[in-house]
């Protein structure tokens, strides 16, 4: 299957583009002139403490507030401005917090004292410790083979967890990214305690950089770009990560048309902004985001059926709908709840078969996903993490 990670510039954004077997499925646009604070760890003071939410409101840049769950906040790090050795989390505090959660419209950012140190193949997390596996690595053997070459590492400071992208990684690769995250986390953490207030301690790349790490799975899988700048910088970013083997990258030739057309990018941006979503079938889907939840409808529209089944024709509209609504979760960056109203369906097992079938095609997605069930009323209920804006806030509220 062809697989490759396009950007460009479009406007005041760099779009990313994952291209996948003839489609893009997923898009990430990033603003040039307000770039993402999700990752930063900065020094932050703590402000507010609000007991019956459980949570401290710490500002971590001048003028900028965040929100702090306390029920999992784990043990912070103080800086030396702070002489006290346990774990709790008092108003004046100037401890080191990492943006976990992007701002959303009204909701500030959401920060963490679990300080996180991502690799290509592996996380380095405080909070908690022991050695773990990506849930997407089903293999026992191979399961087996990530924990044994971890476990020499596992620390009572910290968990490591070897991502999706460690599959079939060698051992020496490995340990060597563990090697530099842990020494990444050491000198923070003690540079960190010295640090004044608002310091920002760690930047993290740009989005198209960090979508090399996090989506560039596969080995050869080719990164290409328009923009010569773009191109350099991420020429350098795979050097220094030394995934040169792995990850070619190529400046896109103008002899070939623009790269935006080739790979139809501006009409799959322009459709993934729009609230109706044509099948092939001739029936649509109608996705509403509001404040509390995503809805998304799936209408028979010009999907005429002159056959008698009229039951087997809906289940096959289903079917597509449910194929189309993954993708276009990921390609929109939808989170929360989201509640889907399939066509109806008379017959008991046809609904448990399109569940089966919705599930399988949720799993392709790299953003956790949990199907929950069937209600009475027989709208199908979903949450998928949260993590980024969705992309019309990022396009439309820059």
């Amino acid at each position: 299957m062809e697989k490759k990670l396009l950007i460009t510039k479009k406007d005041t954004h760099v779009i990313s583009a994952l291209y996948e077997d003839g489609r893009i499925t997923e898009l990430f646009a990033e603003p040039i002139l307000r770039p993402s604070l999700l990752g930063n760890i900065y020094v932050g003071k703590v402000k507010n403490i609000v007991k019956n939410i459980g949570a401290a409101f710490v500002e971590f840049s001048k003028g900028q507030m965040g929100y702090l769950p306390l029920e999992k906040a784990g043990r912070p790090v103080h800086t030396n401005a702070v002489k006290r050795e346990d774990d709790r989390i008092l108003i004046g505090d100037e401890i080191l917090v990492q943006v976990v959660r992007e701002a959303v419209k009204t909701k500030p950012p959401t920060l963490s004292v679990n300080l996180n140190f991502s690799g290509k193949y592996l996380v380095l997390g405080m909070g908690r410790t022991g050695v773990h596996v990506s849930k997407k690595i089903s293999e026992k053997k191979e399961r087996e083979r990530l924990k044994k070459i971890l476990l020499p590492y596992e620390s009572g400071n910290y968990e490591l967890i070897a991502r999706t992208n460690s599959k079939g990684i060698l051992k020496e690769k490995m340990v060597e990214e563990l090697l530099s995250l842990k020494n990444r986390y050491e000198c923070l953490v003690q540079t960190g305690k010295h640090k004044v207030v608002f310091s920002c301690l760690y930047e993290e790349a740009p989005l198209y950089l960090e979508n090399i790490k996090n989506l560039v799975q596969d080995a050869g899988m080719e990164i290409e770009t328009d923009i010569l700048k773009i191109y350099q910088s991420i020429l350098e970013y795979v050097r220094e990560n030394r995934w040169e083997e792995t990850t070619p990258v190529s400046l896109w030739n103008e002899e070939k048309g623009k790269l935006s057309a080739v790979y139809n990018l501006d009409k799959t941006l322009e459709n993934a902004l729009k609230k109706k979503v044509w099948l092939k079938s001739g029936g649509y889907l109608v996705i509403e985001p509001t404040e509390a939840l995503v809805s998304i409808d799936v209408n028979t529209g010009k999907a005429v059926n002159k056959k008698k089944d009229v039951q087997a024709h809906f289940f096959g509209i289903n079917k597509e709908a449910a194929t189309e609504i993954a993708l276009q979760l990921r390609l929109r960056n939808l989170s929360g709840i989201i509640l889907v109203d399939f066509i109806d369906l008379e017959e008991k097992s046809a609904r448990e078969e399109l569940m089966s079938f919705f599930r399988g095609e949720l799993k392709k997605d790299s953003v956790p996903v949990t199907l929950v069930d069937m209600t009475k009323l027989g709208l199908v209920e979903l949450t998928r993490k949260k993590k980024r804006k969705p992309l019309h806030e990022e396009i439309f509220l820059a």
